[in-house]
């Protein structure tokens, strides 16, 4: 009777037991860039631990940490960040370390930073060298709209990283020229989004919006828990 009870408890948790238990999440995001007065240098490392930790709770996944390098797209300059090749190399060896130390067969990795992004084309062979099918999940920086801007800022309030009291400071573009990436004008030329995001800053502003923020990140969340639901039947290989 006690076992049953436990399996009902678990099944409205959302938790489904060891096939999940197969499937890694390791989190992905830049642990020292400027993100305005609001948020702090790591906030895409923390928004991923967030919304990665939250999803392996859910399922039964196992959380298997966060990536420390990450990587930056040409004449964006917001911080330190790292050589495709450095974030390869260290991806790499944790994916083994999961597969050998835990016996997992698959693993999804949470993205919070869209410097990141070309990684996606490395999974093929990321894949053939781990022997684990991965799935990359960036929905937090795909519905979270510009650098810094009301998208970001409020889910970092809502996961308790941000300080709504410097609102007021966190829009003067000249000391934060990162922000909707407004000062960086190479970028802006060069990326489209880039512009489309400064313009969208500049003309509408920035606001905390905390029901949009827990909306942002219940979306990647569950985002997230349907790629674990995918993999789990994966089987891996030797």
């Amino acid at each position: 009777m006690l076992g049953e009870q436990s399996r009902v408890r678990s099944k409205r948790r959302g938790v489904s037991g060891k096939d999940e238990a197969g499937v890694g999440v390791l989190a992905l995001g830049s642990h020292d860039e400027r993100h305005g007065a609001i948020l702090p240098p790591d906030t895409d490392a923390k928004l991923a631990a967030h919304i990665a930790l939250e999803a392996a709770k859910r399922t039964g996944a196992k959380f298997i940490g966060i990536l420390l390098s990450s990587h930056e797209l040409p004449f964006i300059d917001t911080g330190e960040h790292h050589p495709m090749a450095e974030v390869l190399s260290e991806l790499r060896g944790k994916l083994k370390e999961a597969k050998r130390v835990l016996g997992l067969r698959a693993v999804v990795l949470v993205n919070a930073h869209g410097g990141n992004k070309p990684l996606r084309k490395h999974l093929r062979r990321l894949e053939r060298e781990s022997g684990l099918k991965l799935a990359f999940n960036t929905r937090i920086v795909d519905v979270e709209g510009p650098h810094a801007g009301t998208g970001e800022v409020s889910a970092g309030v809502v996961v308790g990283i941000g300080d709504p009291t410097k609102l007021g400071e966190h829009t003067n573009f000249e000391k934060y020229p990162e922000v909707g990436f407004v000062g960086f004008k190479r970028a802006r030329e060069v990326y489209p989004w880039a512009e489309e995001h400064a313009r969208e800053v500049s003309e509408r502003g920035i606001h905390v919006d905390e029901e949009l923020g827990r909306r942002l990140v219940e979306e990647a969340i569950e985002s997230v828990v349907r790629d674990i639901r995918r993999l789990k039947s994966f089987r891996g290989s030797k």
